[in-house]
């Protein structure tokens, strides 16, 4: 099988891809053609159809595995692939596997050194609040190790949340050996928490798509009515704990325009705050190098506000 991650701007492609979403849209010019997001487990590819009058183009949509033939381009430093021919494929046809992007760490590793980490709490309400959802729950904890984080903009992929949620903890647990004022049991509780929301927001792949509830509440909303239920069920949890706790899943996204309810009014919060977005940065920065071909920099990029390039090699210092 040939990858989205290894196609090259001028390749010709016939290959099977998961249709992740296909709209019908219309041109300046008035002319109906089709907008298709292509995957497979390295990547996305923007695809169109402008001759939707082809009679190779046969009845497809979002959700389907399809076989394309067409031509990799390059548009606004992006590859883009124009489809002469697509139509769609039946179960046997594909190893689903080969269409499911995943985190490139080990899914046991990452849950065992979050696990050390959230296992060092010793608040004895918080310590049954982790092991209300992290060791007793197998049904949650199963779904925790395979959701993604996102739909596209990072972690994006199965594992994705463990990734992502496993490093949230880690930094937040370093950055309290930096600042012993951190109460560092309601900051690594809360980084373990504050995304769970996702786990409804997000359906599961290969679709990954965002479910009723999480158009509708967002994964904030979502994770803090999860949390509060869980602490209403453990006897004598203080409430100004659950409060300091739930504020600090509220605010993590930092701003109110991006989404959070409040803004951090504790150092745990603004710890919280900037652990999450540094990794997701990262993250980001990280996926969008991996698909950029060809340039040094790349065309401007939306979510990291800027153009970006990959750093220069040690060798090349030299």
């Amino acid at each position: 099988m040939r990858y989205i991650e290894d196609l090259r701007e001028g390749m010709n492609v016939a290959e099977i891809y998961f249709c992740k979403k296909a709209d019908a849209l219309v041109s300046k010019a008035g002319k109906t053609y089709y907008s298709v997001t292509l995957q497979d487990k390295t990547g996305m590819l923007d695809a169109k159809v402008w001759d939707v009058s082809n009679p190779g183009i046969e009845e497809f949509s979002t959700g389907d595995f399809v076989k394309v033939d067409g031509r990799v381009t390059s548009y606004q430093g992006k590859l883009q692939l124009n489809i002469d021919r697509i139509y769609q494929v039946q179960e046997g046809q594909y190893v689903l596997a080969d269409y499911i992007p995943a985190s490139e760490y080990d899914i046991e590793q990452m849950y065992s050194e979050m696990m050390a980490i959230l296992n060092q709490v010793t608040e004895p309400h918080l310590k049954k609040l982790i092991n209300h959802f992290f060791v007793e729950d197998s049904k949650f904890i199963e779904s925790f190790k395979n959701h993604s984080a996102a739909k596209s903009v990072h972690h994006g992929f199965v594992g994705g949340l463990l990734e992502h949620t496993s490093h949230v903890v880690k930094v937040c647990n370093f950055m309290c050996s930096l600042y012993p004022d951190l109460n560092k049991d309601l900051l690594v509780t809360a980084a373990a928490l504050h995304d769970i929301g996702k786990l409804k927001e997000l359906s599961k792949f290969p679709t990954n798509e965002y479910t009723d509830c999480g158009q509708l509440l967002g994964h904030i909303v979502i994770g803090i009515m999860a949390v509060n239920k869980a602490v209403s069920e453990i006897e004598g949890f203080p409430v100004v704990l659950r409060d300091e706790l739930l504020h600090c899943i509220a605010s993590h996204h930092g701003e109110l325009e991006f989404g959070s309810p409040k803004k951090p009014a504790l150092m745990e919060a603004i710890a919280l705050h900037h652990a999450d977005n540094m990794d997701a940065k990262l993250e980001t920065f990280k996926e969008a190098v991996k698909q950029q071909q060809g340039t040094e920099w790349s065309a401007y990029n939306r979510l990291l506000d800027t153009p970006i390039r990959r750093t220069t090699s040690k060798d090349k210092y030299k």
